[in-house]
């Protein structure tokens, strides 16, 4: 009986762990996505200052990687229009 008890216990062990493990990797991924957010946004307003200071569309698109008609969306909602 003994090897039964332990075996719960064991195995009851292991549920609780991996309960604590899933809340601490939630918690991981909400601050993660936070970040993300928050990196985000910085990027944009950057882009919208660097538009300002006569930096070309065409060169923002290369330094972030991110397509002409998104720059664009950026700086229309930072509002730059195209010239």
């Amino acid at each position: 009986m003994t090897d039964l008890a332990a075996s719960v216990r064991a195995y009851e062990e292991s549920r609780a762990a991996m309960t604590g493990a899933q809340a601490e990797a939630d918690r991981i991924i909400a601050e993660a996505k936070g970040n993300i957010a928050t990196a985000r946004s910085r990027l944009a307003g950057a882009i919208v200052e660097a538009a300002r200071n006569g930096m070309r569309q065409v060169d923002i698109v290369r330094a972030t990687g991110y397509t002409r008609e998104r720059v664009r969306q950026i700086l229309r909602a930072g509002g730059v229009e195209a010239g």
